[in-house]
């Protein structure tokens, strides 16, 4: 029988010979203030107030499965999605669930039913985006079905951390300090040339005019003012940044370490930003530096992925 050490070892191998970059590409983005949040947009953006960041190093895009694919090669580590949960696990969901991850799933059964369309998967990782019978994703695509727990221990390996949830908003808005266009307003083709995002109508019909069924290899789309890709659309990306219903501080500190989100009273909640390839103009505005949303620490998706950060004295 072949190991699985050998499998990942081979699985390396062929990442570092295709054309994907290994090596992260750092940005260095300077000491700034910016106005952070929105007042016109999702209630959980507001308020908008100035909020200030120092200096710090950011990977140029979204950890590939090249990239992850080494870092698990040199560890062993094994994510999330691929151990499964016990019930007595404190930080779990409560109930024994086997190896697997939400897909997005937009089958006419799955989207009638409580108009859902995510399914628990198993078998579904990094490694099988769709489940046990999908092929091996692109190296050059985001790694994703990535757990905040998971995303933390690579930036750990790689000599980063990953970011607040205010150094990824001063680093999506490219050093602008302008309120966001309403990309309602702009039209497909402009939004197309920006960043990878849904066209048709959500969920149920994906024309894919630009190019892309779902995820696309990190760089497609021009970078912003301080030279990184992707910062919107694609992937969602976590930050190490409990999720608050709103920036109030009372709305924080409600929140406190375990997070707090209204719609999963209970659950330990991070904050993920960017939107992704899934945000539609007929469904949602969530392609913006602004935007925000609550994700169970729990789980990964098939649209959740991550960058990280690191202090200038780690260069």
């Amino acid at each position: 029988m072949i190991s699985t050490d050998f499998v990942l070892m081979v699985q390396a191998l062929l990442f570092t010979a295709s054309t994907a970059p290994i090596e992260l590409e750092w940005v260095s983005l300077p000491d700034g203030c910016f106005v952070m949040g929105a007042d016109t947009a999702y209630p959980e953006e507001a308020p908008a107030r100035e909020v200030c960041v120092d200096g710090f190093d950011m990977a140029k895009t979204e950890i590939t499965n090249a990239q992850f694919a080494v870092f698990v090669s040199a560890t062993g580590y094994v994510t999330r999605a691929e151990r499964g949960w016990s019930a007595a696990d404190p930080a779990g969901p409560g109930i024994d669930l086997p190896p697997s991850s939400a897909v997005f799933d937009p089958s006419s059964a799955t989207v009638a039913r409580n108009l859902s369309w995510w399914r628990l998967v198993e078998g579904a990782n990094w490694r099988r985006v769709k489940g046990v019978e999908s092929v091996a994703p692109r190296p050059d695509l985001p790694v994703v079905h990535i757990t905040r727990d998971d995303a933390e221990a690579y930036a750990k390996w790689a000599g980063g951390r990953l970011p607040t949830e205010a150094e990824w908003e001063y680093a999506a808005r490219g050093g602008s300090n302008k309120a966001q266009t309403n990309p309602r307003s702009e039209t497909p083709d402009a939004l197309m040339g920006k960043a990878n995002t849904w066209q048709g109508v959500f969920p149920v019909i994906n024309s894919a005019d630009d190019g892309y069924e779902d995820l696309a290899p990190v760089g497609s789309y021009p970078a912003n003012g301080f030279g990184l890709h992707d910062m919107i659309g694609n992937a969602w990306e976590w930050t190490a940044s409990p999720f608050s219903p709103s920036h109030t501080q009372e709305a924080v500190e409600r929140a406190g370490a375990k997070g707090l989100d209204p719609a999963q009273p209970g659950v330990a909640v991070g904050t993920i930003k960017g939107g992704s390839y899934l945000c539609a103009e007929s469904y949602c505005a969530r392609f913006r530096p602004a935007a925000r949303q609550a994700q169970d620490l729990a789980f990964g998706t098939s649209h959740i992925g991550f960058r990280i950060v690191r202090d200038p004295t780690r260069r």
